[in-house]
């Protein structure tokens, strides 16, 4: 039920709230490309490097191969897509223009032209390669609204807006289109034209509910134009910026522009140009898409946007969190530590570099990083949760709860969005079993932030274990699951409840639900079996059994699985609570407080 440090707080970094995780290795297993004398033997080592996400060597391999066939367009094909997902860009185009005209990638080639073509300021070349013979919704709306960019770059931002709006697609169009537009009279100096888009995208929610992100960056990019306009609409920038707020709190970027709009900072343009402009459509739809499954073509786009922007802190972000989904930690270090020091999100890029380091196995570097984060910051209460989670997942619970401890202690007035500090205060003393002094953290967490599904769960769930306020804590877990129906741990622990009160059909309903949302879980697997056990479905259970075995479950569990594997469970008269191997339910996502 554990997952990386690194992953779990992606999601609270973007946003806010943690959540205690383990750490299985993010390592990206690299070697040295070794020279090869055959074709296929440089095509399959080309092939099984990419699989391993070794770009490098993909790269080496593929140039191997191309010896041997220097015609073969679908080696070359591979050989630029590895280019630009490792960020050599440069290195593409020569494969680029090669492939202009093969029509199963030109999407990719006349796309790394256009971005070329406009580093040159050449626009009218640009618009040319943006033409496709093949498109499908996301290529007409990139194309098009790049084109856009590259006629303001030509000097003509009326067309560019006009040429932006006529884009036919999906209703889901619609907010990057003006967005866009927005972008366009912005950066062209039209600030009447500017300001009414701005405002009009600002005001469709429902749209923007599709792609959140992208409705941010319209509210930064509409507050950052008003607080250049002058001090008569700086109050105006401020009220833009508690619409965002509202929208989806805690966002850092906005709390920075806050800041500085306050105490009269000046305030860039928050895209400046046609290149700037054409990055961030990339960008826009790249995180719109990066919603987990897809991440070699996310990564992609996240590429070109850099390369057309290299100092965009939001495009380093993404690609980090790509790096972190695609298994490969010493990647996502890399691009953390290339955000500027000036950038909002540097803190969070430090915080997410630590637990990177912890999910590489490298505890040491990671505490020694996050506790000079907490020494500089001890009012920074992700500090406090990053470090917390990685003494978590080395189950050093008393440091955890101790660091909790100081936590607690800096919050004069704990809010809403300091819920999840007591929650994992409240996790560390009940691993210590100080029960006691854990419940006052699970109320107070409540207290703060009633009906936090996680907090039900894990309280509700630890009343049952201990055969105390049983009715209270059922209720409380079938709460969670009603506010999660689809968290495979919350509606496992429903399942869990109803085995541990006796109510076994109930119990098996429950955890066949949770085994389908989360199949590959070892312990849920194992649960199931035991339900079936006890109703009587005797096969069953030892096929959920030899399941979760299989499934590579951590020792205590495996040791208890053989046991029932040969023996089955003890009678229901003589079953106790150790007789029955139990997990604790852990928190599994990054809640968005």
């Amino acid at each position: 039920m554990r997952q990386g440090c690194a992953r779990w707080l992606t999601g609270l970094a973007i946003v806010t709230g943690m959540a205690v995780s383990g750490l299985p290795a993010l390592a990206k297993e690299t070697t040295e490309p070794v020279n090869i004398t055959s074709f296929s033997g440089a095509y399959l080592a080309a092939r099984v490097a990419e699989g391993d996400n070794d770009l490098d060597s993909a790269i080496a391999y593929y140039k191997q191969a191309l010896a041997f066939a220097p015609g073969d367009t679908s080696l070359q094909q591979s050989l630029m897509l590895s280019l630009i997902a490792e960020g050599r860009f440069e290195e593409s185009l020569v494969y680029a223009d090669k492939l202009k005209t093969v029509p199963d990638v030109e999407r990719f080639s006349r796309l790394a032209l256009a971005v070329g073509s406009f580093h040159k300021k050449d626009f009218s070349k640009a618009e040319y390669w943006l033409k496709l013979s093949l498109e499908s919704d996301l290529d007409r709306l990139i194309s098009g609204v790049m084109t856009g960019w590259a006629k303001q770059g030509a000097g003509d931002p009326g067309e560019a807006m006009a040429s932006i709006e006529k884009l036919q697609g999906p209703d889901w169009f619609g907010l990057f289109k003006s967005f866009h537009r927005a972008l366009v009279a912005d950066a062209s100096g039209l600030p009447e034209k500017a300001d009414a888009i701005y405002a009009a995208t600002l005001q469709d929610t429902a749209t923007g509910a599709a792609a959140p992100e992208t409705w941010m960056r319209n509210a930064q990019a509409y507050a950052s134009f008003l607080a250049r306009k002058g001090d008569k609409d700086k109050d105006k920038a401020l009220s833009v910026l508690d619409q965002a707020e509202a929208f989806a709190p805690g966002k850092v970027e906005i709390s920075a522009l806050r800041g500085r709009i306050t105490k009269g900072e000046k305030i860039e343009p928050f895209v400046a140009g046609p290149s700037d402009g054409a990055s961030e459509i990339l960008l826009d739809l790249a995180t719109a898409l990066n919603r987990g499954g897809g991440e070699p073509f996310v990564r992609l786009y996240l590429q070109y946007a850099l390369a057309l922007r290299p100092d965009s802190d939001a495009a380093l972000v993404q690609l980090a969190a790509v790096s972190e989904q695609l298994k490969d930690g010493e990647g996502a270090i890399a691009f953390y530590r290339r955000i500027p020091a000036s950038s909002p999100l540097k803190t969070l890029s430090e915080l997410q570099l630590g637990l990177n380091l912890a999910d590489l196995d490298r505890y040491d570097e990671a505490i020694a990083h996050l506790k000079a984060l907490v020494e500089a910051r001890p009012d920074d209460m992700r500090a406090y949760q990053a470090l917390g989670g990685v003494y978590a997942s080395k189950e050093d619970f008393r440091s955890a709860a101790g660091l909790y401890d100081k936590a607690v202690a800096m919050l004069k007035a704990p809010t809403r969005a300091d819920w999840n500090i007591f929650y994992q205060r409240g996790i560390a003393y009940e691993r210590l079993k100080e029960w006691p002094k854990a419940e006052p953290n699970f109320r107070k967490a409540l207290e703060l932030f009633p009906d936090q599904p996680q907090v039900l769960n894990y309280l509700g769930y630890s009343w049952v274990d201990m055969n105390t306020n049983l009715e209270e804590g059922l209720q409380m877990i079938q709460k969670a699951v009603e506010l999660r129906p689809s968290d495979g741990y919350i509606v496992d622990s429903l399942g869990w409840a109803y085995f541990r009160l006796g109510r076994f059909d109930d119990a098996v309903r429950e955890l066949e639900r949770a085994v389908s949302l989360k199949p590959e879980d070892p312990v849920l697997n194992d649960h199931l079996g035991d339900a079936y056990w006890r109703v009587g479905r005797k096969l069953e259970a030892t096929f959920q059994w030899n399941q979760a075995r299989d499934l590579k479950p951590d020792p205590g569990v495996l040791a208890a699985l053989q046991q029932k594997l040969l023996k089955g469970l003890p009678p229901i008269e003589s079953n106790t609570a150790q007789e029955t191997p139990k997990v604790k339910p852990e928190p599994t996502t990054a809640p968005k407080g």
